[in-house]
């Protein structure tokens, strides 16, 4: 393991201690949760990025895609149906 040092401001580091006393964890292990809850969040967001833009790619390419109001009718059947039938894609190019 590798160590890091970081500069942080006297009011930033007394509120994280603080809450890391509150938590009943060291100040260590709360830095560390925080970096690594961060880290977590940027790569989920990346990924979420890189599908809406292979999505798009791909509507753009095949001239299909899915109606608002079909979409939500499947999503609100969805929640009481696991087995409910997905939209049809259609062509939105005229």
């Amino acid at each position: 393991m590798s160590t890091t040092s970081l500069k942080l401001s006297s009011e930033l580091k007394e509120r994280a201690v603080a809450v890391a006393d509150e938590l009943g964890i060291s100040t260590h292990a709360f830095m560390v949760g925080a970096i690594s809850q961060a880290t977590d969040a940027a790569e989920q967001r990346a990924e979420f990025v890189a599908q809406a833009q292979a999505a798009l790619a791909e509507t753009l390419e095949t001239g299909l895609g899915y109606d608002a109001d079909d979409v939500r009718k499947y999503l609100r059947e969805r929640l009481t149906n696991p087995d409910a039938a997905r939209p049809k894609a259609k062509p939105w190019r005229k």
